[in-house]
């Protein structure tokens, strides 16, 4: 690595001068050196006389006090040390975020063991965490990381109200828990938090390395809770697509201070003057002393340079990063821009409007990665050509030993893809969001359109329902994979729910925990990945059906993962087999 490096003071607008240490990586370099960070070098003005002029990703810097918020965009806190700095170590690959209960903590842990970025799904996290305790906790991992919860009331009544010692009868349910709302329940946000902080403690057990959470936007009535629990257990990133997350970065901002925390809730015939909010305050939710909290990274995954340059300008707070995802990815797309067309197997049809302009991503001057196809070494190496700091990758992970998909499940998925008879469908109806989402082909699931149709209709676990307004200003809750009749009496249009499916459900099932209902039927599974399932062939000929997280990483880097990553046995759970 070569590179010039100059110190030099930075003063903007009325703030302090700050020292910064400035590094030009020359064209030769391939990657930015181990612990700097990319930094926009625009907000340097012509402060950097003598350092020949490059493209702005060339550029990388860290300042010589810690992360202060006039000169480092990280976790603006105070600096407390002369000449401390927390030395930044981005990744070359994040490992997805993959919902629910599929990039569970144990997958993230062995990811973020092996040199790269861990990122656990924090998506129904609450249901998950009950679950697990109803199956008895095998292994004992959440009792031991609830152990662990700043206010063990809290912890205590969880266990009491959920745990089962030696896991349910055979045939029992899983206990419920009420649907997400506006207006949650002390109890229910004290879950929320707990759960989250459980997934994020278990991820960065045993290690000082970074590990992620993910969240959709669109599930917003859980947000606030959920990003305080993960920051409670020191989460490092904070990763969240499907939608526009322009309100995150100050909430963010406001619960690393544990001040009281706000979002516009999205309506469904909100009215001019209506104000829909969310709000948390921590210090109403429990008693206990408050402990320092460190804001984490926040990285929007996006698939425009309008949607980049929109949150740079008006988001709350600062954006550190973006992921830009492909429409080949697994999981919710965005929708294709300009005329909706369908092909001739009704998937929706992405054209030239859809491509994402790399050259004006990189003038942000913020680390960016792709996604969306990019598991594949060559991939990686295209890139970091472009200019992006990495590849996001989750379809090889998703099907890897040390994932949390069920186990049966996984070995049936692998006969198709070694039989070469899987297929991906990008289903424009499936999802109550309305954002086409990918379904993999799989026999005995609900990709079987005519045995889904034999499901009653039901929505009782809630996390993609809509908030819309009752004539009385009043909220109420309504979702277009609910029986037909009831989401039409809220006020839904028909149309709406054609197509529709209960993923919330489906997803859930997948890692081993489907709900009994009432009438006997046990939920069925619905399996979500990539356009590309021929990483996944590659790795099981070079790996074998078992292959690691650490295996998919050194496939991905050509490079032998770090001593001691990947050679734990995979945290399986009774669940896992159910």
């Amino acid at each position: 690595m070569s590179a010039l490096v100059s110190i030099l003071r930075v003063k903007r607008g009325d703030e302090c001068n700050h020292e910064v240490h400035v590094a030009t990586v020359l064209p030769t370099a391939s990657s930015p050196p181990m612990g700097w960070s990319q930094y926009n070098i625009k907000d340097l003005g012509n402060s950097v006389a003598g350092i020949p002029r490059l493209p702005l990703s060339m550029y990388l810097c860290i300042p010589a006090c810690c992360s202060c918020s006039s000169v480092q965009h990280h976790d603006r806190t105070d600096c407390t040390k002369s000449g401390s700095m927390e030395r930044l170590n981005i990744p070359k690959i994040i490992q997805g975020g993959m919902g629910a209960g599929v990039s569970h903590w144990h997958l993230a842990r062995q990811v973020s063991l092996a040199g790269q970025l861990g990122v656990v799904s924090g998506t129904a996290l609450d249901v998950i965490l009950v679950r697990r305790l109803q199956d008895g906790d095998f292994g004992g991992h959440v009792r031991r990381a609830l152990a662990k919860f700043p206010v063990p009331e809290i912890a205590d009544r969880i266990l009491s109200q959920f745990f089962i010692a030696g896991g349910r009868k055979p045939g029992q349910p899983y206990k419920r828990i009420a649907a997400i709302s506006a207006r949650l329940s002390q109890h229910a946000q004290q879950l929320l938090m707990a759960a989250n902080f459980v997934e994020v403690a278990l991820a960065k057990e045993g290690h000082d390395r970074p590990v992620g959470v993910n969240y959709l936007e669109k599930i917003q009535m859980a947000t606030l809770s959920s990003l305080y629990g993960a920051m409670l257990a020191g989460v490092d990133y904070v990763l969240m697509g499907a939608g526009i997350p322009m309100e995150i970065p100050g909430a963010l901002d406001r619960l690393a201070k544990h001040a009281k925390a706000w979002l516009r809730l999205d309506v469904d015939g909100a009215r001019p003057g209506d104000d829909f909010r969310l709000e948390f305050d921590p210090q109403k939710v429990w008693k206990a002393s408050l402990p320092t909290l460190s804001r984490p990274r926040f990285f929007a995954i996006i698939s425009s340079v309008v949607l980049a340059l929109a949150l740079i300008k008006k988001a709350s707070g600062h954006v550190d990063g973006f992921i830009i995802e492909g429409h080949t990815a697994g999981g919710h797309n965005a929708p294709p821009r300009g005329a909706q067309t369908v092909n001739h197997r009704g998937e929706p049809v992405y054209g030239s409007k859809d491509a994402v302009d790399l050259a004006k991503i990189r003038e942000l001057g913020r680390p960016f990665y792709l996604a969306g196809g990019f598991g594949h070494p060559d991939k990686l190496q295209e890139a970091l050509s472009a200019g992006a700091n990495g590849v996001q990758v989750g379809t090889a992970f998703a099907l890897s030993i040390d994932s949390g998909l069920n186990c049966d499940l996984r070995a049936r998925i692998l006969d198709d893809i070694e039989a070469g008879r899987s297929d991906v469908f990008t289903d424009r109806l499936a999802s109550p969001t309305g954002f086409p989402f990918k379904v993999l082909s799989l026999d005995g699931t609900n990709s079987e359109q005519d045995l889904y149709e034999q499901r009653g209709r039901i929505c009782d676990l809630g996390y993609l329902r809509t908030a819309y307004r009752r004539d009385d200003s009043t909220l109420g809750y309504r979702c277009a994979a609910e029986p037909v009749e009831d989401f039409v009496a809220k006020g839904g249009d028909i149309a709406q729910t054609e197509g529709r499916k209960c993923l919330c459900n489906a997803l859930l099932a997948n890692i081993g925990m489907p709900q009994q209902q009432a009438d006997g039927t046990i939920e069925r599974p619905l399996v979500t990945a990539g356009d590309d399932l021929e990483v996944v062939r590659t790795l099981i000929g070079k790996y074998g059906r078992d292959y690691t997280a650490a295996q998919v990483i050194e496939y991905l880097t050509a490079q032998p993962v770090p001593a001691g990553a990947g050679v734990e046995a995979p945290q399986a759970e009774d669940h896992f087999t159910a």
